[in-house]
Formats: C-alpha cells, structure tokens, sequence
C-alpha cells in the first residue's frame, strides 16, 4: 500500500475528529442526569387501574369473545391491548381498542391456541389482573 501525503493528512483528520466524538459523548453520557419515563397525557401508573372481565370462561378454538372493562386514571382515548401469557412470557396479541370517554372498553377477541389461556389487559405500564379462558 502507497501512503501518500494526501492519504495521512485524511487519516489523521479521521483519527482525531473520532477521539474527539468520543470523547465529548462519554463526557455527555457521564454527566446525563438519569430520567424516569413519562408517559405522554397519562398521569403517573400508580393512580392508574384497568379491569377487564370475559364474556365466556370456555369457547371452541377462534369462537368470537368479548372482555369488557373500565379504566381510571387513564385519558380517555387511551389504546389497551390484549395480552397473552405463553412459555411463561406476556405476548402482545393483535386486539387492541381505545377507551370511551368515560374509561370503559370493550374488546372482540378470538383465541387459537388450546387449553387454558392466561390473558391481561395492559395499556403502557399499567396492566389488569389476569383472568383466564380456556379454548377447547
């Protein structure tokens, strides 16, 4: 490989812009005050609440369900999402609706997978109690 004058100035200008971004951004992460999440036009989780309840507590495979339910402390407007508990981990399902404006929803859902199903409502960081259905 030719080195020429050219190519040395080049990598040394590269060398040092590089050092210099790096070190500025270490400088900025270190001396970054840690921010809590917010939520944008929710109030905090703790005020927050959903409850959720099927309409059935058994149905055949992909049998059309509704879970009903309110929700205080969240905007009215707010998406909640159905959740499904499988291998141990929650699983966003593709159900999801918006509350009316006095917090309550109601939610068509259809089931696939066979046997008891653990199911939640979540909406951002606040979550319902788990309630279960079992698909035969």
């Amino acid at each position: 490989m030719i080195v020429s004058k050219r190519n040395s100035l080049r990598l040394a200008a590269v060398a040092t812009l590089g050092a210099l971004s790096l070190g500025l951004a270490g400088t900025a992460v270190a001396a970054a005050p840690v921010a809590q999440p917010v939520a944008v036009g929710q109030p905090a989780a703790a005020h927050a609440a959903i409850t959720a309840k099927p309409s059935v507590s058994s149905v055949q495979a992909w049998q059309l369900f509704r879970v009903t339910g309110t929700t205080t402390g969240l905007t009215a407007g707010s998406k909640v999402t159905l959740q499904q508990k499988q291998h141990g981990t929650w699983v966003t399902l593709p159900a999801s609706v918006t509350t009316a404006r006095n917090g309550s929803y109601s939610l068509g859902v259809k089931l696939g997978l066979k046997g008891l199903n653990e199911l939640r409502i979540v909406s951002g960081g606040t979550a319902s109690a788990v309630f279960t259905v079992t698909v035969r």
